[in-house]
């Protein structure tokens, strides 16, 4: 299926890769084979945008733990992009690198900055590092002696402490999720302090996250027209097709008006941070309501009875926390208040 009809699907080489990797024994590391081969899409994120969506929702249709090994990714490598060009090789970057991005603030956690004569060094702790254990480097946010934030780049060598003894995720399980400790590591500024929350991209790739929970949601779907072949849907089921084709094509739309809007330098600033709020909200939704209408419409067969349905709805599900419901919805209330951008 076309997940964007204006759009060709992804070459045959990488759906075949895709399906190795989510039926074979090393789903992440097959995952993060694929990224490398997938880097150089990294730079269409903002000139071909719709093209980069498309990529990871298709990816995501097939598998989602894949997906979601790749996103961080490709929005690392499109954030070192966006920066001026650095020199990594004091922490031995090359094209087989596999790259996170480890921004989250949590209190009581965090990493700080200082100088030494060789460069900065971090310590501190981090939360909420996905796949910490698998990848080579990542971009982390730290503090600095002056209190300002900035993205550093990083080697996850074995000075620094994972721990993910914590993650009891039944949704994701791969995708293990640790905290990170370390000392007086070395660290490669990415862009002056507060560049990255500040940078035009900042939003873009909460955009292209929904564009895999679109993915996702758009297989959950096919549920509906697959679940029993032998027997006319009766009407119940057929309001679960409408309803559901309904949402997921308003989904679309966003994502497609959101891609054109990248493209054009239409996604900036207050505009890029209301447009990602947004579309990740209508997206959000279309796939939370596909879940619940595929559960009321089928029952409990396919999320007991087809692994592929169950693992793919606690999958998304889990996912989809990274959108913050009601709190993004006042986020959004508050930005359109304080611009002229109102509907």
């Amino acid at each position: 299926m076309r997940i964007f009809p204006t759009v060709p699907a992804p070459a045959p080489s990488t759906v075949d890769a895709v399906l190795a990797a989510a039926h074979g024994p090393n789903i992440i590391n097959d995952s993060l084979t694929i990224a490398t081969r997938l880097s150089p899409i990294a730079h269409t994120l903002g000139n071909d945008t719709l093209a980069y969506f498309n990529q990871l929702a298709h990816i995501a249709a097939i598998d989602l733990t894949v997906a979601r090994t790749i996103e961080p990714h490709l929005d690392a490598l499109t954030i070192l992009t966006q920066a001026n060009p650095v020199d990594l090789s004091r922490i031995t970057v090359d094209h087989n690198s596999t790259w996170g991005v480890f921004a989250a603030n949590t209190p009581g956690h965090g990493l700080h900055a200082r100088p030494s004569p060789h460069g900065p060094t971090i310590s501190g702790t981090k939360t909420w590092c996905s796949l910490a254990n698998h990848l080579t480097h990542a971009l982390v946010t730290a503090t600095n002696p002056d209190n300002t934030t900035s993205l550093y780049a990083i080697a996850l060598t074995d000075d620094i402490t994972i721990d993910s003894h914590a993650w009891a995720a039944r949704g994701l399980t791969h995708i293990t999720t640790s905290t990170i400790t370390c000392t007086d590591i070395p660290a490669i500024p990415i862009g002056p302090p507060n560049w990255y929350l500040e940078r035009p991209g900042f939003t873009w790739g909460g955009i292209a996250v929904a564009a895999i929970w679109y993915g996702a949601a758009r297989a959950i779907a096919q549920q509906l027209y697959h679940h029993n072949p032998h027997r006319e849907p009766d009407q119940i089921a057929l309001a679960a097709i409408g309803h559901t084709d309904i949402e997921l094509e308003n989904a679309r739309h966003a994502l497609e008006i959101a891609a054109t809007l990248i493209d054009t330098g239409h996604a900036t600033g207050k505009h890029g941070t209301i447009l990602a709020l947004r579309t990740r909200s209508i997206v959000a939704e279309a796939a939370e309501h596909t879940i619940t209408h595929v559960g009321h419409a089928t029952g409990p067969a396919p999320l007991t009875l087809n692994k592929t349905h169950a693992r793919r709805v606690a999958d998304l599900t889990v996912y989809l926390r990274q959108h913050h419901a009601q709190r993004d919805h006042a986020t959004l209330g508050k930005h359109l208040l304080n611009t002229t951008n109102t509907p």
